[in-house]
């Protein structure tokens, strides 16, 4: 590729990156001028204490009678200087912490409600380290590093430019000798961004294995001890740690260079311009007070390059974060609702599968070309051998993933043209391990509908068997429950998300085998919350007990990704050599 295409590109990018933060610097762009206004002076004064010092070494190394008290006032203005530069730096510090710390939070708003929007396949394949890092870690490397280096940046261009026009001020040829070894030690910079990207992208990557690794401890802990995975976990995290120590020292490898090569670079630089401008004193083209101006200017002028370099290397790791966080923003989810979607108001009739086609990964289809009606106020079960593709049935009605052919239909209309948030408004679903948030018992259910009467909870909590236990706890509803319910049995956590499902009141229920994992006793008890909440709704069971089914309205079974039998208990149980028999045999004998 060509350098002019690849600057077309580049620029073009740029561009792209200044539209997309434009709206979140908008609100705040006049603390955000100012904060860069300021850093004008503070730059600039570091030129007026360099060319305070030609007058003043001038007047000390001629002994001039003048030396008194009309020249003492040279350290004073220095002292004047220093103290208003430091408070203008204070002020730049603080407005572009302010102004970084409100764009980080508008950016992590907007990322979180877009991470809600993606659909399930996004989740599957990414770990919550991972997660964490684009959406949260990447923004504050971005905003707090990008804008603390604008200040920075703009800070020593505007030294940079007064303390030039010093240097020329005092003398030319050293001048042009000094800005030349300047350029010279900027040049490695140009090819730094090369160099981190990758090990940038490996770095954030493996970063989010060290969260991973914390929430997985955190939330299998008892998994943990009761298998004894002490050295195991620990053995993981080890490895990830060396892993993030061999890419840090690879940054090393490939940037730690540059400041010690500019530090060179520019000692060359002084050195070769005393050399100079002590040739150009003897021959008396320029004063001691020229020579010491100068040379204070070109000292506050390579000190900052000496360490450019891993200013610079900061720099473009937050700008690579910036880029990471920008293609979040471009991402467009894969489920969404479609130009001209249609609210779902009610379900009247049928929901129908017709030929649906579904995989999750390329070339491997789990269901292949599936259909089955149900009608609004039936029960359906589906029942299979394990990865037959029962749950994936259920998955697919909420549109948690898309299908890849057929359709499915509510009351004749394909979910894909109604808008997903009415879809779902009219989906209850039960899983076989249910998600609780932290805080109390009644927060969770009242998910289902934030703004039931107290009436409609207590309808809820009776109706999902709850009163009971609800009425042994000191603070009943208010309860606090852990992080994911750890507090509460199985059977209870099921119980709150059948009242959640309750209170939402949708006609469809999903129910993704809810019992399955729960001992006998809880089982009876959940079971007789779920049929308080099939009453009057059209329901879809994912069944492993085959006991509980037995008198759904349509039972059809799923094996291979196929429907291989529908009917009725009764009608598939004297079925000869039907596979629902088989099954059903197997778990009674």
């Amino acid at each position: 590729m060509s350098i002019s295409i690849r600057n077309k590109i580049k620029n073009a990018y740029m561009v792209k990156n200044y539209s997309h933060i434009w709206p979140y610097v908008r609100p705040y762009w006049f603390r955000a001028l100012i904060a860069v206004l300021i850093t004008i002076p503070v730059g600039s004064m570091d030129a007026v204490i360099a060319w305070s010092l030609k007058p003043f070494m001038d007047t000390v190394m001629l002994q001039s009678e003048d030396f008194n008290m009309s020249t003492a006032w040279i350290p004073l203005l220095i002292i004047g200087f220093s103290f208003t530069q430091s408070m203008l730096n204070y002020c730049a510090t603080y407005l572009n912490t302010w102004v970084g710390n409100r764009i980080a939070i508008d950016l992590k708003q907007t990322l979180f409600h877009k991470l809600m929007t993606y659909h399930a396949a996004f989740f599957d394949k990414r770990n919550s380290g991972e997660i964490a890092f684009r959406f949260n870690n990447d923004v504050d490397a971005a905003c707090s590093g990008l804008l603390s280096n604008v200040k920075l940046f703009t800070t020593r261009l505007f030294a940079s430019i007064s303390l030039i026009a010093v240097l020329f001020w005092n003398s030319w040829q050293l001048a042009i000798v000094a800005v030349t070894i300047l350029f010279i030690a900027l040049f490695p910079l140009t090819k730094v961004r090369k160099k981190i990207k990758e090990i940038m992208d490996k770095t954030v990557s493996t970063g989010g294995f060290i969260v991973t690794h914390y929430n997985e401890t955190f939330s299998g802990n008892r998994t943990i001890s009761s298998y004894n995975l002490h050295d195991y976990q620990g053995e993981k995290f080890d490895n990830t740690l060396k892993t993030l120590f061999k890419l840090s020292m690879k940054m090393t490898r490939k940037t730690g260079m540059l400041s010690p090569m500019m530090h060179f670079i520019v000692s060359l630089g002084i050195a070769l311009v005393i050399w100079l401008g002590t040739y150009l004193i003897v021959n008396q083209q320029i004063t001691p007070g020229n020579f010491v101006s100068f040379l204070a200017a070109l000292i506050m002028l390579y000190q900052p390059v000496k360490t450019m370099g891993n200013n610079f290397t900061a720099i473009q790791m937050s700008l690579l974060a910036m880029e990471r966080v920008f293609s979040l923003l471009d991402d467009v989810p894969a489920i969404k609702d479609k130009e001209g979607a249609v609210p779902l108001d009610c379900v009247n009739s049928t929901i129908e599968y017709k030929d649906v086609v579904f995989e999750y990964e390329q070339g491997r289809p789990v269901l292949k070309g599936v259909s089955l009606k149900i009608n609004v106020g039936q029960t359906v079960a589906l029942v299979g051998n394990s990865g037959g593709g029962k749950t994936t049935m259920a998955n697919i009605l909420p549109r948690f993933y898309d299908i890849k052919g057929g359709s499915i239909t509510i009351d004749g209309t394909d979910i894909r043209d109604v808008t997903l948030k009415s879809l779902r408004n009219n989906i209850a679903v039960v899983f076989q391990d249910n998600f609780l948030f932290s805080g109390t018992m009644r927060e969770n259910i009242l998910l289902g509908k934030h703004d039931a009467t107290e009436k409609e909870l207590t309808q809820a909590v009776e109706a999902a068997c709850l009163s009971e236990f609800v009425a042994s706890l000191p603070l009943g509803l208010d309860t606090v429950i852990g992080e994911r319910g750890v507090l509460l049995s199985g059977g209870q956590k099921q119980r709150v998300a059948i009242a959640r499902a309750f209170l939402k009141n949708a006609p469809i229920v999903v129910l993704d085998e809810a019992t399955s994992a729960l001992d006998n006793k809880s089982e009876a008890v959940v079971q007789a919350a779920i049929d308080n909440l099939m009453k009057d709704k059209t329901v879809i069971v994912i069944a492993h007990r085959l006991s509980t089914i037995r008198n759904a309205d349509k039972i059809a079974v799923v094996n291979h990704g196929e429907i291989v039998e529908t009917g009725t208990h009764d009608e598939l149980i004297r079925k000869r050599g039907s596979v629902y028999s088989s099954l059903y045999n197997a778990q009674v004998n």
